[in-house]
């Protein structure tokens, strides 16, 4: 195969510092959209003949996704936990399961930033999550 579906990719979590092998799974999400970014300093002079000259800063992540509110669910009460605290967690957000060849993704301490609750009235009660990388540990690349 070579494409990856969504479905497949994995999300772990754990107390802060934990390195992968602690971390687990988080599977009470659903779509979960990692954000890659890298901020811009202008390196434009007039040697580059009229074209504008960018160059690469600080690296940022974040993570944004939805939760099923399950009281009884560890995953879930972590990420509530940290919220409610101020405190961080850590988390990988991975192309596969973390034991599979292939897998890749980054992995650190992340601020929930969002914990926004949703109440449709033909749907189970849901929060919104953002998570925003606090430490980088690493990039995974198993």
């Amino acid at each position: 195969m070579d494409f990856i579906l969504g479905m497949d990719a994995k999300a772990y979590y754990g107390a802060a510092d934990a390195p992968l092998a602690n971390l687990q799974e988080l599977s009470n999400i659903t779509d979960v959209s990692l954000s890659l970014e890298r901020g811009e300093a202008d390196v434009t002079t007039r040697a580059n003949q009229g074209w504008r000259g960018t160059a690469g800063t600080l690296r940022e992540a974040s993570a944004e996704f939805e939760m099923v509110w399950k009281d009884d669910d560890a995953g879930f009460t972590a990420v509530k936990d940290a919220y409610l605290n101020g405190t961080t967690i850590a988390a990988a957000f991975l192309t596969k399961d973390k034991s599979e060849s292939g897998a890749e993704g980054p992995r650190g301490n992340w601020s929930v930033t969002n914990f926004s609750r949703n109440e449709a009235l033909e749907e189970a009660i849901k929060v919104s999550v953002t998570l925003k990388l606090a430490k980088f540990e690493e990039w995974v690349k198993v």
